[in-house]
């Protein structure tokens, strides 16, 4: 008999909040482990040390910040919905008295001159999706343009807060990189021969020690996860359609480098790092919203408002 994985639907939505707790959990113990064990106390040592100190707080409370801010950015932010009723903007009436047929069928109408525009019939929502949208089983609704439904954030990646989520992997890494680096001196406590560099007690070294561990850790598969979406963006592509094998050399989305990283991060560079859209952002590109995406047989015309 084999196994039905959405059956662990279910106990992915069990998590919820334990796995918020679980984040902030691992963040207050590094912030024991930096700045109560270490370079709190390091402030009132005085000269080079206190300017060490005073440089390594400052970035790692900034960076923390930024991290908190785009992680429940991506928590509380709604990926993005198909909105109830939607349909495409194309003739279906044909197809309204019969929408149980398409659905046991999963008829498929295609948009425009691209095979990729398809809009589907979802079975388990009982209308039509969008573009680039997926059910998730994990939050039991469509999403426009899913990335992935992520535990760690307990929501969906989509349209809405994907700049968020990439932006909540740029600032792990570095803030992972800043503790596993800070930590390093003290670290290598651990394997000298005598007594005389430990000026920590030996409960403030043992946290210091698991801390480093996970800080490199956290550092090392966070980067990996960050070239790889580093990539999806270069080709304004999802992770589900990379894993569905869409992105072909014609991969209609693709409209360039440049164009592809401010559908996703907006125009404006004063805010690219920061998990915030200006109100022209959210005007202008129609992939923010998920409903309407440019294709590269539309790249040459403007944007229409949404």
């Amino acid at each position: 008999m084999a196994w039905n994985v959405f059956k662990f639907c279910t106990a992915l939505r069990a998590l919820g909040s334990i796995m918020i707790l679980i984040v902030i959990g691992i963040i207050g113990f590094t912030y024991y482990a930096v700045v109560v064990a270490n370079y709190g106390p390091a402030l009132f040592l005085g000269g080079f040390d206190s300017v060490l100190a005073l440089l390594v707080l400052a970035m790692f409370h900034f960076l923390l910040v930024m991290l908190l801010w785009s992680y429940f950015s991506v928590v509380v932010t709604d990926p993005g919905g198909v909105p109830p009723g939607w349909r495409p903007e194309l003739d279906i009436e044909k197809s309204e008295g019969n929408q149980q047929a398409i659905a046991e069928a999963n008829t498929s109408i295609s948009v425009g001159d691209s095979s990729c525009h398809i809009v589907r019939y979802c079975r388990k929502c009982n209308q039509y999706k969008p573009p680039r949208s997926h059910h998730c089983s994990v939050c039991g609704r469509c999403i426009l343009k899913m990335d992935h439904h992520c535990v760690w954030v307990v929501n969906c990646v989509g349209a809405m807060n994907y700049k968020s989520f990439l932006l909540f992997l740029f600032y792990t890494f570095l803030e992972t990189t800043v503790v596993a680096i800070s930590l390093l001196p003290v670290f290598l406590v651990f394997f000298s021969d005598g007594d005389d560099d430990i000026t920590v007690s030996p409960g403030s070294l043992a946290a210091t020690f698991v801390a480093f561990v996970l800080n490199i850790a956290f550092a090392l598969s966070v980067l990996g996860f960050l070239i790889m979406h580093i990539m999806l963006v270069k080709r304004n592509t999802t992770t589900i359609e990379a894993y569905e094998k869409h992105t072909a050399p014609n991969w209609p989305y693709d409209l360039g480098g440049k164009t592809n990283f401010e559908q996703v991060f907006g125009r404006d560079k004063m805010y690219w790092f920061l998990p915030l859209y200006t109100e022209d952002d959210m005007k202008r590109l129609p992939a923010l919203r998920g409903l309407d995406f440019t294709s590269r047989s539309e790249e040459s015309e403007p944007l229409q408002s949404l």
